[in-house]
């Protein structure tokens, strides 16, 4: 693998996020000490060590003295906020899942989407459209961009049969997110899916992730009125 052109702190902290994320180093692996990552950047023990630093702050990597620099088990999502799998969710409710992709998308990102996303306009994007049933009824339908640089591999995934976000959880770690919840009118394509009045208020979530400074995915759940949201604290 490259090095990054310059030792910056910065760029030696984006480079390990980036190998992170790309799982060249994967989840409980040990990653190469202070020392021979100096070497390999050429940079200051120091400036690795205020790299490696914020990392662990992030969530991406655990430091023990004596016994190294692992990459963590278990990313951010699962520390810091417990992102449900829509299709557990269900099945614990007691009722069947159904799955169906309604549209895959590799396109240019529009200025929308980069005021959305955070991202250039014109870079590639993955845009998604799912719908999740509970029983045969619709349960939430699902609209979503993925980065293809941040989420390696993604655009080798069909979504026939899964849905993103178990394949986001399992495949592309994220440092930091921003979540939002809010009532609002849904859209008439919504409004089809979820089989409710273009006048009918929805439940919506919004999520946007990032690893490190790189946007990883965004994403709008909406859901019907009867919908409960129920956090354990």
């Amino acid at each position: 693998m490259k090095p990054p052109a310059r030792s910056s702190f910065r760029a030696i902290k984006d480079e390990i996020a980036r190998r992170i994320g790309e799982r060249a180093w994967k989840p409980g692996s040990l990653i190469p000490g202070e020392e021979a990552l100096a070497a390999e950047f050429g940079a200051a023990r120091a400036t690795v060590n205020r790299a490696l630093q914020e990392l662990a702050r992030a969530g991406l990597i655990e430091r023990k003295r004596k016994v190294g620099t692992r990459v963590s088990m278990h990313p951010p999502r699962e520390a810091r906020f417990a992102i449900p799998l829509v299709a557990e969710e269900i099945r614990a409710s007691g009722a069947a899942y159904g799955y169906r992709l309604i549209s895959r998308t590799e396109r240019p990102a529009t200025a929308e989407d980069a005021a959305r996303f955070d991202v250039p306009a014109g870079e590639t994007v993955l845009h998604l459209a799912c719908l999740h049933l509970a029983g045969g009824r619709p349960y939430q339908f699902e609209d979503r961009l993925i980065n293809p640089a941040a989420a390696p591999r993604v655009l080798e995934q069909d979504f026939e049969t899964h849905g993103p976000n178990e394949w986001l959880v399992g495949s592309a770690p994220f440092s930091r997110g921003e979540f939002t919840f809010f009532a609002d009118l849904p859209s008439a394509e919504e409004a089809r899916h979820l089989a409710v009045e273009p006048n009918a208020p929805v439940l919506v979530g919004e999520r946007r992730t990032w690893l490190v400074a790189r946007p990883v995915t965004a994403v709008r759940m909406v859901h019907p009125r009867t919908h409960r949201l129920t956090s354990l604290l």
